[in-house]
């Protein structure tokens, strides 16, 4: 049923409880997990501007995939790691949309009705916008 499978991630322990119940569908459907994490505008700025060399600031990136990452290879499961550079919720549609995905699984932040209600959350925008079942995880 859920043979590819996107996990979107940022790093955060809403990601990380995301990724467990990836995990458990990918491994009862015997399914590839393809892990993004997207870099946005303002964050890249920051990165290079705080950063020693663009090698350490790819290597920070790398290392917010790395808890999950770890969490896919313990379960023994295949996976691709992509990183790809955005504003969040339309580049992961975007990927989600082009690479014909069976279901995309990502975490809630939590953010408060009032921020909900201008802002939006990366959640909210994919799952209106793919076009493919959407797990959202709290």
């Amino acid at each position: 049923m859920y043979k590819k499978i996107l996990l979107a991630t940022d790093g955060s322990k809403h990601s990380i409880r995301s990724a467990e119940h990836a995990i458990y569908l990918a491994d009862s459907f015997d399914s590839v997990i393809e892990l993004v994490y997207v870099v946005g505008g303002e964050k890249s700025k920051e990165d290079v501007l705080h950063s020693v060399d663009k090698y350490e600031v790819k290597r920070e990136r790398e290392e917010k995939l790395r808890p999950i990452q770890e969490q896919l290879e313990n379960a023994g499961l295949q996976y691709n790691s992509h990183l790809l550079h955005g504003e969040p919720g339309p580049t992961i549609v975007k990927f989600a949309n082009e690479n014909a995905f069976d279901l995309v699984v990502v975490g809630s932040r939590g953010l408060n009705n009032l921020q909900t209600m201008i802002l939006g959350s990366v959640s909210h925008k994919v799952a209106k916008r793919v076009s493919c079942p959407v797990l959202i995880v709290k």
